[in-house]
């Protein structure tokens, strides 16, 4: 995009809206056809959207055709793998807006920090793309709930990039739990224990050349460029990241209250917590202990960022409990035991090929149209991110807060404050008609 042209778009967004400048979605393919290749743009490739994109290149039906980061270097390198991966460069973009007009792409694959995924799904809907976007699916609750209204509205596929939903392993417990096996299921608890690192930001710079500020800022309030926090530490602090309960938490919270059969949004949340144990520039508490209510059942999520000693043998995982017995799940399997503590059932996959399984789950979806056939659906996806942005504000508000799920607000004026963010002009949040 030229120097005039990101001026007249921005001017024009400033006016009326980003979404209003960006093309309307019946202008873009329908469907892939039987015989087409599913055509991928893959924005953010440096680490985590590496890995996603490579998956997606090796599926036999897709072919990646754009690479899109802010990040000259980045996507230069990635345009080269690429091409001695499979034989045909993607075409390298350092501005996501580009993409939303070319109808040869039929989806995006968003793996940014996470104060775009939400904002990236949302345009990708309204541009007539399915989306697959790594988790958290947004940087907050407003957010969130846009990008929903977004894919209902115009018949989008997204899909949020928590790769254990589509395990055979998490599946066959959530099953045994519902065969009755454990009586009633009151009782569920996640965790992560671990030991993280400080974090003390560098002093502020220029940005180097060849790397795009502006955009990589997006949405977020001007900041002067560190490249402390470009280099990952964007996910300790408020502005850009979810703290390590969007980054790693929402995993086992989704993975708990799905084999708890919890798909509804919990009654209420209150979080006992705090930065206690590192003295650096992160602002996200290091330790949280978080309950999620519900009308029947209590969900806990436990992090402890400075606090090697596992629970049940792993560091991640979570631990489910009914009247007869309880279920111990890892990222990779599962276990049964009974009221005397005996193993009696369980059943596991090799950690290496559940991203494949999401990604073919998804990409089944872009060609059937069967949104009910995704297994970690946009709504489902948003859930579980909204349970992690709640446990923060409550966190951050110190108040035990009720959720009302309709217009997922809270019943608190301070945690309400924290549900969206002011947006800077020129990346201003799509309004969904």
């Amino acid at each position: 995009m030229s120097n005039h042209t990101r001026r007249a778009f921005l001017h024009r967004s400033a006016a009326v809206g980003l979404a209003a400048a960006i093309g309307s979605p019946a202008t873009n393919r329908a469907a892939v056809a039987a015989n087409d290749k599913i055509a991928v743009a893959c924005i953010g490739v440096r680490g985590r959207g590496n890995s996603v994109m490579r998956t997606f290149a090796a599926a036999a039906d897709c072919v990646v055709t754009y690479i899109c980061d802010v990040n000259e270097a980045v996507r230069k390198q990635r345009g080269e793998e690429m091409k001695q991966k499979t034989g045909a460069k993607p075409k390298l973009v350092n501005d996501f807006r580009e993409l939303l007009d070319d109808n040869s792409i039929d989806a995006l694959m968003i793996a940014t920090p996470d104060h775009w995924h939400a904002m990236l799904t949302i345009h990708g809907c309204l541009a007539g793309k399915d989306v697959y976007v790594e988790k958290p699916a947004s940087h907050n609750i407003v957010e969130g709930k846009v990008a929903v209204a977004a894919a209902r509205k115009h018949d989008r596929m997204v899909q949020m990039g928590t790769q254990i939903r589509s395990a055979e392993f998490l599946r066959e417990a959530a099953a045994y739990v519902r065969s009755g096996a454990l009586g009633k299921v009151i009782y569920g608890k996640a965790w992560e224990t671990d030991r993280s690192r400080e974090l003390h930001l560098a002093a502020n710079d220029e940005p180097p050349a060849g790397f795009d500020y502006d955009i990589w800022q997006g949405p977020v309030a001007e900041r002067a460029y560190n490249p402390t926090i470009i280099g990952g530490a964007w996910r300790w602090l408020f502005d850009y990241g979810t703290g390590d309960l969007g980054n790693d938490g929402v995993h086992r919270i989704d993975y708990c209250r799905y084999v708890m059969g919890l798909d509804a949004m919990p009654t209420t949340i209150s979080c006992a917590g705090g930065k206690f144990f590192f003295k650096d520039d992160q602002q996200w508490p290091d330790t949280m202990l978080i309950s999620y209510e519900y009308p029947e059942a209590v969900l806990q999520y436990e992090m402890r960022l400075w606090s090697r000693p596992k629970l049940f043998d792993a560091t991640e995982g979570a631990a489910i409990y009914g009247e007869n017995g309880w279920l111990l799940l890892t990222n990779s399997s599962w276990k049964a035991f009974d009221a005397a503590g005996k193993l009696v059932k369980q059943g596991a996959n090799d950690a290496g090929e559940i991203e494949q399984l999401h990604v073919r789950n998804f990409l089944n979806a872009v060609r059937s149209r069967k949104r009910d056939s995704l297994n970690q659906e946009i709504h489902s996806g948003h859930v579980s991110t909204l349970m992690c942005h709640a446990g923060n504000i409550a966190w951050r508000t110190g108040k035990k807060l009720r959720l009302d799920a309709t217009a997922e607000t809270f019943d608190d004026a301070a945690a309400n404050q924290l549900l969206g963010r002011e947006h800077r002009r020129g990346f201003e949040l799509p309004q969904i008609a």
